[in-house]
């Protein structure tokens, strides 16, 4: 989990499973590990678009106040939150 490139939307984060792109289990995989990383519920986590693309946007429901930092240490490789 981290990295950056610069994606449809602008810098994008960047997240590897290993689960299969099939009946939407890597997409399952991808939002379970972003809201373990940035210390969430994955409940919190819904896929906005890109269900059968690379590239996803994910809605965070009730952000904490800190998101945007969390995220930004995910996509500029500073670690875990």
């Amino acid at each position: 989990m981290g990295g950056r490139y610069e994606g449809p939307f602008g810098a994008a984060l960047v997240v590897a499973v290993n689960a299969p792109p099939v009946d939407g289990r890597a997409t399952a995989a991808v939002l379970r590990a972003l809201a373990d990383a940035l210390g969430l519920r994955p409940a919190a986590l819904r896929l906005r678009s890109g269900a059968a693309s690379r590239d996803k946007l994910v809605e965070v429901s009730a952000p904490p106040d800190d998101l945007d930092a969390r995220v930004d240490r995910l996509r500029d490789g500073d670690g875990r939150t």
